[in-house]
């Protein structure tokens, strides 16, 4: 008698979720009529579940919507502001910070240049910046679901370590020393995993149900592959680890250790630490035809299609480009598409290839998506 108790509880809680689900997926604010209909559950079961939504207050009364005659009915929208969830970058010089409520709005952002992290001390160091960052932004702890933080690296998750990340040049680093000292719950994952994630969430239904490749243009360079709506991350957790993917042998030296890896001649770092310039200045100098930055532009674009163009002959699905540089791509996406194409044995147009629409903080709202699912998935 207590199991089937327990599956009725369960079959309720289970109508509830669906039902919040639908209206958290909802462009505008649901009736009750339109649950019933659109769902199959009754007026009552309706009603019902409604109710406990409002008590709990995970929903809100919506506008009135548009009267067709007779008495306009009232339509429920998920109310954002009830939970936090937080997601911090990872990077060689920068902390990034960003909130975001339930429905991913971004609540507040901050990014903190730090001169050098710690190896022992990056917990340390991530905690005492998110205590000043919520603070400033008088944004209340006892709302915050958890803390996603990314990395440039390879993550293992049964040693639960960061294998390798060349671009902080720091291997080996436990993760449960940089959780300790965050007084939230943490979750640790991969900066082109996560941005691939936020680009999936920013899909349509439909879209969701196809394949794509993200490739994330940063300081260094990542990806990640998403197989039926889901990242695969293959058997050693190494999957879209585009970067170090050889173009060209014996070519430039990575930061990896090893030569000719497409990081090595796309990464940011090559017009930034190479140049001794930040990526905006040497972005307005190619808008103003430096033949210096051109003629290097040039070759990054001409390399980056070749590593497009494999991904593509590899995945046969679409790529997208995400990552502070892929901010910086829109006008040169023509040619992109032009190079690309030249180089492919099946296709004469390089369409496939898209503009992620996060470029610059994909990967702090991919991560933060972790604790918002976990909270939307318990309701």
């Amino acid at each position: 008698m207590q199991d089937q108790n327990v599956t009725i509880t369960e079959r309720r809680r289970q109508t509830r979720n669906k039902m919040y689900r639908y209206i958290y997926d909802a462009e505008s604010p649901v009736s009750k009529q339109q649950l019933a209909s659109a769902m199959g559950y009754s007026l009552p079961t309706v009603q019902q579940n409604i109710a406990e939504l409002l008590s709990a207050g995970l929903i809100k009364p919506g506008e009135v919507q548009k009267s067709t005659g007779g008495r306009p009915a009232v339509g429920y929208s998920v109310e954002d502001r009830i939970r936090y969830s937080v997601g911090i970058s990872v990077s060689s010089a920068n902390l990034r910070i960003l909130v975001t409520d339930i429905l991913q709005n971004e609540l507040a952002y901050k990014n903190v240049k730090i001169r050098t992290f710690e190896e022992n001390r990056i917990g340390r160091q991530i905690a005492d910046e998110l205590e000043v960052f919520l603070e400033e932004q008088s944004i209340p702890k006892e709302k915050i679901l958890g803390v996603g933080l990314t990395f440039p690296g390879v993550i293992d998750r049964e040693r639960d370590t960061i294998v390798l990340s060349p671009t902080l040049r720091m291997k080996d680093i436990s993760l449960s020393a940089i959780r300790e000292p965050v007084p939230f719950p943490v979750f640790i994952e991969n900066d082109s995993t996560s941005g691939g994630v936020a680009e999936w969430i920013g899909l349509t239904q439909e879209e969701r149900a196809e394949d794509f490749v993200y490739l994330f243009l940063e300081n260094g360079i990542g990806g990640a592959v998403f197989i039926n709506g889901r990242p695969f991350l293959g058997s050693g957790g190494r999957s879209g680890e585009f970067g170090h993917m050889c173009l060209q042998p014996e070519g430039r030296l990575c930061n990896c250790g090893r030569r000719g890896c497409l990081e090595a001649y796309c990464s940011a770092y090559r017009f930034t630490r190479d140049l001794g310039i930040t990526t905006e200045e040497f972005f307005a100098g190619l808008e103003k035809g430096d033949a210096g930055y051109c003629a290097l532009w040039e070759e990054v674009l001409s390399y980056l299609a070749i590593a497009v163009n494999n991904l593509r002959m590899a995945f046969d699905c679409n790529v997208i480009l995400g990552g502070f540089v892929s901010g910086y791509i829109g006008p040169y996406l023509p040619l992109l598409r032009e190079k690309a194409a030249a180089l492919s044995t099946f296709e004469t147009d390089g369409s496939y290839i898209r503009l992620g629409r996060y470029p610059t903080k994909a990967g702090m709202m991919g991560v933060a998506w972790h604790f918002t699912k976990q909270f939307i998935d318990e309701i």
